[in-house]
């Protein structure tokens, strides 16, 4: 026979731990909180990762952790058999199975409670004991008439509560049907987005061909134009912890003509509108801290290395291409290849990859992949929840000289020369205030001709300010001020040096004659949840590193649909 001669005890113990002293969230074996992870495409959200569950978080942030059922109250790591509730909750957890713990086995007794976390975990409790109660012999004594009045109270009390947590889960249930009624495939997930931006920029004359301080050529690509830009992505789930993931872009317009490669949009992807694969990988969470991408696709560092500029998007962050991320970690555009993302540590994680421009070409080089590859590694930190940094290394063999960062110098020889490169970066970001993020990165690269003296050096650097939240949720204003990449030194053979090409070619080595710097302004306005409005303006000094030339100023309105 099962007496409740403490259930009061018991029940008025746990929930003083959990409400009167702040202490752990409580919540039940059924408990109707779902935490769910959705897949960041890469053109949409580039602080994505291999896989979204590889880690808990973005740049290493905890995120709300799911509670999970313990049948001991000795697998709660964090409750000692000296603590004084320790009785309270060894009941609860032994007799009536009706409290969860988290994941790594702790209960965390300093958490403050919600009156609809106690709401539920007092359901779970009433719960467990009705059931007892039903199955007992119909002539035991179950239950005293103080302990009756004590359960009525406390459903009295909370009766708000309840019918709330009641309301919520008929509501769950009714949009969970109409989901999977409606939805594109029981195992593949559709997502998407469109990008329509109309932009034109000032008149100006550059000091062109050949550099020699006098403004000779006129830019003809100064008309507003429009660039569109379409993504539709497939996530298969083929396993649990595995799915196959598919890009599909189509897009048109572009910034050309152009006097130099001081600038490109961060959605200038011109497929003259032929639907083109982009992402083509198997993405796998081997462990809990550890996935693995491998596929002929989208596996670069785009994908694969999660990025602490948290505002990053082609879609609804900054509008350059070289505001997105440091041009390092867009050496080489990889496409097929494999890459691992490493959770070793709370706050720390690391990722790598192997990836070809030309996977299978073999009229470039012999290997595992031929023609450009990168092999590239990132050290991702997160020292304080608000700080992010980020150290980062690549090699890459570049077939024709060129990096393939799509802005500033990214051909380093004139002859188009095969390349091998070592670069290095960091990136850090601080969130000030909710409202308020500052942040920088710088590269170096160093790159030679294989086989032959000398070498080629290139800088860049961006220092950036961000306001989440601008006025109104969901806004955001960016502040970009930056360098693209520019080689600062050449002593490479003779008739490869790119600056003493450019500068009529009478055999010199040395560096860029001026410094191109961007400025970029923008504020998105969020319509609603799928729309996105952005306007900006990006002012370009000294374009193509030279120091005669006129500056450049750029308008730009982008409009942003997201499904």
């Amino acid at each position: 026979m099962i007496r409740y001669n403490y259930l009061k005890f018991w029940i008025i113990a746990s929930f003083l731990i959990a409400g009167l002293n702040g202490g752990s969230q409580i919540a039940s074996a059924q408990d109707y909180t779902n935490t769910e992870t959705e897949t960041s495409l890469s053109l949409d959200n580039q602080n994505s990762s291999i896989f979204p569950t590889a880690a808990t978080d973005q740049g290493v942030k905890e995120d709300t952790e799911a509670m999970a059922q313990v049948t001991s109250v000795s697998q709660l790591n964090d409750v000692q058999p000296s603590d004084w509730a320790f009785t309270a909750l060894q009941s609860l957890v032994e007799r009536y199975n009706c409290i969860a713990g988290y994941p790594n086995n702790s209960f965390r007794g300093d958490r403050a409670v919600t009156r609809y976390e106690f709401a539920a975990g007092m359901n779970a409790c009433l719960d467990k004991i009705n059931q007892i109660i039903a199955v007992a012999a119909p002539s035991a004594e179950l239950v005293t008439r103080a302990d009756l009045e004590t359960i009525k109270r406390l459903q009295t009390e909370f009766s708000s509560e309840l019918a709330t947590l009641r309301g919520r889960v008929d509501s769950l249930e009714a949009r969970s049907a109409e989901i999977q009624a409606n939805q594109f495939s029981t195992t593949t997930k559709l997502n998407g987005l469109l990008i329509v931006g109309v932009q034109g920029r000032s008149s100006n004359r550059g000091d062109v061909n050949p550099r020699d301080g006098v403004k000779d050529s006129d830019d003809n690509g100064t008309n507003f134009n429009v660039v569109n830009f379409s993504y539709l992505s497939l996530t298969t789930q083929l396993t649990p912890r595995s799915y196959l993931f598919t890009g599909l872009i189509a897009a048109d317009g572009t910034t050309k003509p152009k006097l130099s490669n001081d600038f490109a949009l961060s959605y200038e992807y011109p497929t003259d509108n032929t639907l083109t694969v982009t992402d083509l990988n198997y993405r796998w969470l081997v462990t809990d801290k550890l996935a693995v991408m491998v596929g002929t696709e989208g596996v670069n560092m785009t994908n694969a290395f999660r990025g602490p500029v948290r505002v990053e998007s082609a879609a609804t962050g900054p509008l350059s291409w070289l505001a997105q991320r440091n041009p390092i970690l867009d050496i080489g555009f990889g496409h097929g290849g494999i890459a691992i993302d490493w959770q070793f540590a709370k706050r720390a994680s690391v990722q790598a990859l192997y990836t070809s421009y030309t996977p299978g070409n073999p009229s470039q080089r012999n290997g595992l992949f031929d023609g450009t590859t990168t092999t590239a590694v990132q050290l991702l930190l997160t020292p304080t929840d608000s700080v992010d940094l980020s150290l980062y290394y690549v090699n890459n063999y570049a077939s024709n000289g060129c990096l393939l960062t799509f802005v500033g110098d990214e051909c380093l020889t004139a002859t188009n020369a095969p390349l091998q490169t070592n670069a290095y970066g960091g990136t850090v970001s601080w969130q000030i205030s909710p409202r308020f993020t500052v942040g920088a990165w710088g590269g170096y690269t160093t790159s030679s001709i294989p086989g032959r003296s000398g070498s080629v050096d290139t800088t860049n650097y961006m220092v950036f300010l961000n306001f989440p939240d601008l006025f109104a949720p969901g806004n955001l204003g960016g502040i970009y001020v930056g360098q693209p990449p520019k080689i600062t030194s050449s002593n490479l053979p003779v008739g490869n040096n790119v600056p003493d090409f450019e500068n009529t070619g009478l055999g010199r080595a040395g560096g860029q004659p001026g410094t191109t710097t961007q400025i970029e302004a923008f504020y998105r306005f969020r319509m609603t949840d799928n729309i996105y409005i952005t306007p900006g303006i990006i002012h370009i000094l000294e374009p193509g590193h030279t120091p005669d030339s006129d500056p450049i100023t750029i308008g730009i309105l982008r409009s942003t649909f997201l499904f």
